[in-house]
């Protein structure tokens, strides 16, 4: 086999072990029934957060965990399609602080831990998120 067919079956190999991650991180996450439940946890905690509630105010919280369940299910590898503004235009106006941010990510660590996510598969998508700290924070 000459180099180039080896370089093209390496490289299809490595999108087939990326897809796979994805599509493992959904399956982690419980699917697209998972997911709609973690949404469901952790805008409940949310909500109940002194720190962070206010933002919440004036909310159509239904469209709010219909877009995070389709952002989350297609950062994990689901087949579900995010149709809901860029992050910026999202946040735009809100002043969210690091301190907001946090807040929401232990609403989401609380919401993993009560639906037995593993700590792996909290990790990765913590990460996947942690990615959109810029697009949210301070806009």
């Amino acid at each position: 086999m000459n180099c180039f067919k080896l370089g093209l079956l390496a490289l299809l190999f490595a999108f087939s072990t990326v897809n796979a991650q994805e599509r493992s991180l959904y399956h982690d996450l419980g699917e697209t029934a998972g997911i709609e439940q973690l949404m469901e946890d952790m805008l409940i905690y949310s909500l109940e957060d002194p720190r962070i509630r206010h933002h919440f105010e004036n909310v159509d919280m239904i469209r709010l965990h219909e877009k995070l369940v389709e952002q989350i299910c297609e950062i994990s590898g689901g087949d579900c399609v995010y149709s809901g503004d860029d992050m910026v235009t999202s946040h735009t106006g809100m002043n969210l602080t690091n301190t907001d941010f946090n807040a929401l990510v232990e609403a989401l660590q609380r919401a993993m831990d009560d639906s037995n996510v593993s700590v792996r598969a909290q990790n990765r998508l913590l990460s996947l998120l942690a990615a959109m700290h810029g697009e949210v924070v301070g806009h």
